[in-house]
């Protein structure tokens, strides 16, 4: 036959759209053309086809090949349609007709010898074919990855060769069915809160922050462990559920690190260092690729050196801080990635780092402190729910302190009895609509003075006093009480510090 179809699928972020793959060989003067939206890499794939099929020991056929991707609408990139664009060169040369198989999808770049190199974003490619029922045949190093979706059926291989002998001569691929449950996974062990000497409000701070799913904004002098604490605040957080933990293997699939199976259920850790570009904190670019807000998807995103990063990096981050989506525009495209992640950061309370040092180690003029606390604006500090001060010890402290006993399972295990009472209400503090979190803190009119006189002083915003709120309703939820007291509330007002040192810096 003159005309055959493989099916396979084109990427665009979580999507998964199908793929036909329409071959036409004809007869007149030689020509190989790939039409249907087709990206450079895409088009590309003329050469590595040809090549892998004479490698081989094929004949390519020397008259019209036309190579149509359908939809034509979408576009399509990278090299993942090698291997359906050879099978149908193969399927309609009109000298050694055969046919394909039906609801089977291929994928795999080809080499030039023939081999199957791997592709990204298998996993979410396997997702959407099983709930299409379709198989899969990919190559080797995608095999666990497109397996780890309950219900796909796939086929390893590692070469043309190997997938044509297979359906020319009736043999029958290695299909299996796939999908993972984090029991059989060892979820590894990170870094105890034990070994941190001191900093008792930090930890505290550590603990409401992962009880309630509140962001965390830790400031102090360089040395002073707000690093060492950031990295063991994942610790405190519950595993992840299956189909979590799919969702967060579905976009590091995407990327050029995909989450190994011993990372299963664990949640993501993310720490880019604060030159990184809004493309590559938010998402996006020049193909619709996640950012590091949504790598760091049901986990931590830790942004050291808060100020330090770029105004439109930060301004990005209140969307998704608000929402748990970030929305992607641009000119050829539009698309979404999921991104609640919890916002943990850390900052020097000025640029020298050393602003109220007993020391009096700090040169920084007032205005320059002013400029850099302004870094920040009022709309992100309002998203901000806990902000601490974590003072620089010095040595002789910390070797005189006593060696911490409790360690992270210990505050993990408070943190998920604290995460249980919130299901009940509905969800996390931090993401509790209005009318919920009203009717969950039950506070009265003595709890609504406390809150209106600190946002008099301090200026706070609507939004801050209701982040204010929920935390106080952690609080409450860790102390096992049923309504918000006015204690619980005072320890909440007294997170909100930055906003203190903003108010009180002095005017450039």
């Amino acid at each position: 036959m003159s005309l055959a179809i493989v099916l396979t699928r084109a990427q665009f972020g979580l999507d998964a759209p199908l793929v036909r793959v329409e071959v036409f060989c004809g007869g007149g003067l030689p020509q190989f053309a790939i039409v249907g939206l087709a990206e450079a890499a895409v088009r590309e794939s003329r050469d590595r086809v040809r090549a892998a099929i004479q490698h081989g020991g094929h004949t390519f056929p020397a008259g019209r090949i036309v190579v149509n991707l359908s939809p034509a609408e979408l576009p399509k990139e990278g090299g993942r349609f090698d291997l359906a664009i050879a099978l149908g060169i193969l399927a309609a040369t009109p000298d050694e007709p055969w046919s394909l198989p039906a609801a089977t999808e291929f994928y795999g770049e080809l080499s030039l010898s023939g081999e199957l190199r791997l592709v990204r974003g298998m996993l979410a490619t396997a997702v959407h074919a099983a709930r299409d029922g379709h198989r899969l045949v990919v190559p080797e190093p995608n095999a666990t990855e497109a397996r780890l979706a309950e219900g796909a059926i796939v086929a390893p291989v590692d070469s043309l060769a190997s997938v044509w002998t297979a359906l020319r001569e009736g043999d029958p691929l290695s299909f299996a069915a796939g999908g993972v449950s984090g029991a059989g996974v060892t979820v590894s062990v990170g870094p105890d809160l034990a070994e941190v000497r001191g900093q008792a409000a930090a930890k505290r701070a550590l603990e409401i922050a992962a009880a309630g799913g509140h962001s965390l904004l830790m400031i102090g002098p360089p040395g002073s462990g707000k690093s060492m604490l950031a990295q063991r605040f994942a610790g405190l957080l519950p595993p992840l559920a299956d189909s979590e933990a799919l969702e967060v293997a579905m976009l590091h699939s995407l990327g050029r690190d995909p989450l190994p199976l011993s990372r299963w259920g664990c949640r993501p850790f993310r720490a880019p260092h604060h030159g990184a570009s809004a493309a590559a904190i938010i998402g996006g670019g020049g193909r619709l690729a996640p950012g590091e807000i949504s790598l760091a998807h049901r986990g931590v995103l830790f942004l050291d050196e808060l100020p330090e990063f770029r105004r439109d990096v930060l301004e990005g981050l209140r969307e998704p801080l608000e929402t748990g989506v970030v929305h992607l525009a641009r000119a050829a495209w539009r698309g979404h990635f999921p991104a609640r992640f919890q916002l943990i950061a850390a900052m020097n309370p000025c640029p020298c780092g050393h602003a109220g040092d007993p020391g009096g180690r700090c040169r920084c003029t007032p205005p320059l402190v002013s400029r850099y606390l302004g870094k920040l604006s009022g709309p992100l500090l309002d998203r901000i729910d806990l902000q601490v001060a974590v003072p620089r010890l010095d040595y002789r402290t910390l070797r005189e302190l006593p060696v911490a006993t409790e360690h992270s399972s210990a505050v993990a295990a408070r943190v998920a009895v604290a995460r249980a009472r919130q299901e009940q209400r509905g969800g996390l503090n931090a993401g509790l609509d209005p009318a919920r979190l009203e009717a969950g803190c039950g506070i009265g009119a003595r709890e609504h003075a406390l809150l209106d006189a600190a946002a008099q002083r301090h200026g706070l915003s609507a939004r801050a006093c209701h982040r204010i709120l929920r935390v106080a309703r952690t609080i409450a939820d860790l102390d096992g009480a049923g309504c918000v007291a006015a204690a619980h509330l005072a320890e909440a007002i007294g997170y909100r510090r930055l906003e203190r040192l903003v108010a009180e810096a002095p005017a450039a």
